[in-house]
């Protein structure tokens, strides 16, 4: 949860981002799905932004610079950075406020069949080359996989947290790209199986849904089950290390989700 409120942050460093936005009126904190040190949406002279604030001596620091680099390279569905603010230690990016409410994947869930076509979008995206910096997939699961599982050239989300899909009647956005890599183009699906599964789904009802997505039915399935097997293996070292419950409910997910995949 963010540490500080707009108000908190270094003056200079809020004349820095109104140098850009206009004066700041109302500002609504947002608590969800972010390691930054402050997250908001901020009411400017020059509309709505979402904020995210994080200090230069933050150990992932590096992630908001990373994903600055990124959004333009990034699909329409991703909010648009308009600006990339540092001042007196802080690392401040703003982008187009998107609308919506957080995605909904419990079982029965409306939400479900517009998912499965945002990933199958999703799938169909290139990772730009350098000098944009990607983490290749093999890298992020070495020493869970052998390298031909996860390669690909395919720009990967990896954070399928549901705070980061905003759903609103026309579209679902995807926020928060801090932590993507180049893989396989069925990654993405799979992650998303796993929060299925912790929403209350079954195993083969979770590949069932997967299975509108074209990227997961052409998938090898060998390289799928060993990629369950690393998310049981990886969901357990994250729950052990940290006593948030969702770091447990989704190691025992990704345990369910490895246990059916060998019966298959």
């Amino acid at each position: 949860m963010p540490r500080f409120h707009w108000h908190q942050l270094p003056s200079a460093a809020r004349s820095a981002v109104e140098a850009r936005t206009g004066a700041v009126g109302r500002v609504l904190p947002v608590r969800a799905g972010s390691v930054a040190d402050m997250t908001a949406i901020l009411h400017t002279e020059r509309g709505e932004v979402f904020c995210k604030a994080v200090r230069e001596t933050h150990r992932l620091a590096w992630l908001h610079r990373r994903e600055a680099g990124l959004n333009p390279h990034l699909p329409a569905f991703a909010p648009r950075l308009r600006w990339h603010v540092e001042a007196v230690g802080w690392i401040l990016l703003g982008f187009d406020k998107a609308p919506g409410r957080h995605l909904d994947v419990t079982p029965g869930s409306p939400d479900l069949p517009r998912l499965a076509g945002t990933l199958t979008a999703m799938a169909g995206i290139r990772a730009p080359r350098p000098p944009v910096r990607i983490q290749p997939a093999t890298t992020r699961w070495a020493g869970y996989l052998t390298s031909d599982v996860v390669d690909g050239d395919t720009l990967v989300h990896t954070d399928m947290n549901t705070a980061n899909f905003l759903v609103d009647p026309m579209s679902i956005a995807v926020v928060d790209w801090a932590m993507p890599c180049r893989g396989a183009a069925w990654i993405d699906t799979a992650l998303m199986v796993v929060r299925l599964i912790r929403a209350g789904h079954t195993p083969e009802e979770a590949e069932k849904w997967a299975a509108s997505v074209p990227a997961w039915r052409n998938s090898p399935p060998k390289a799928v089950t060993a990629f369950a097997g690393a998310c049981a293996v990886r969901g357990e070292e994250w729950a052990e290390r940290s006593p948030a419950p969702h770091f447990r409910e989704l190691a025992d997910a990704g345990h369910d989700w490895a246990r059916f995949r060998r019966q298959q």
